[in-house]
């Protein structure tokens, strides 16, 4: 994703649970800002927009703090496990050019082979990127693959610029024959077979 979503960030000073919850209850979250060795800073984001900007994996945020521009990728959300509600936020802060680690989901497009159905051993690729060009998915085209088709990590085409991490042998998706349907090709042929000697 590109630094598009921008944010105004409030320095914090006061930590510890209470504090937090008075926070979240003034539509505001608790984050961390941190990276290139620089100090670690406490601010508060605004719950609503962050909430909508970090739906999307490996969000990266243009915060104003103070006046001061820092772009940010969300390394961590914490989520009350209960009411699903951001409890916190780990930023890293990264600079133009820079290349980052991030896990990319994977989308599969097109159809296997009529009668064959499609199973996947991963749903991300790890990928070394441009922290400011971070692919919202990769693509994997399964078009006529066919029975006992195998594809690994190897096999995926990755947008300009990006180097797989991910064993090159990472099993990603395997096709197979789809028994079920072959039974009820099966079972429609012998209701047609009865119908026929009955008629008979």
């Amino acid at each position: 994703m590109s630094d598009e979503n921008k944010l105004s960030a409030e320095i914090r000073t006061e930590f510890g649970k209470g504090f937090a919850r008075r926070l979240r209850a003034a539509g505001k979250i608790p984050a961390v800002v941190y990276g290139h060795g620089s100090d670690v800073r406490h601010v508060a984001l605004p719950a609503h927009e962050t909430g909508l900007i970090v739906r999307y994996a490996n969000a990266i945020i243009t915060l104003d703090i103070d006046g001061e521009q820092q772009i940010v990728f969300v390394k961590d959300v914490q989520r009350d496990p209960v009411r699903s509600i951001i409890e916190h936020i780990d930023l890293v802060t990264i600079k133009r050019g820079e290349k980052i680690e991030v896990e990319v989901p994977l989308l599969t497009e097109g159809e296997t082979f009529s009668g064959t159905y499609m199973t996947m051993s991963a749903n991300t690729i790890r990928v070394l990127v441009d922290a400011l060009t971070i692919p919202e998915h990769i693509t994997v085209d399964v078009e006529g693959l066919e029975d006992g088709a195998q594809l690994y990590a190897k096999d995926v085409t990755l947008p300009k610029g990006a180097e797989l991490l991910d064993d090159p042998e990472l099993h990603l998706i395997s096709v197979t024959a789809n028994a079920t349907s072959d039974e009820e090709d099966e079972a429609a042929e012998s209701a047609e077979a009865v119908a026929e000697n009955a008629a008979e």
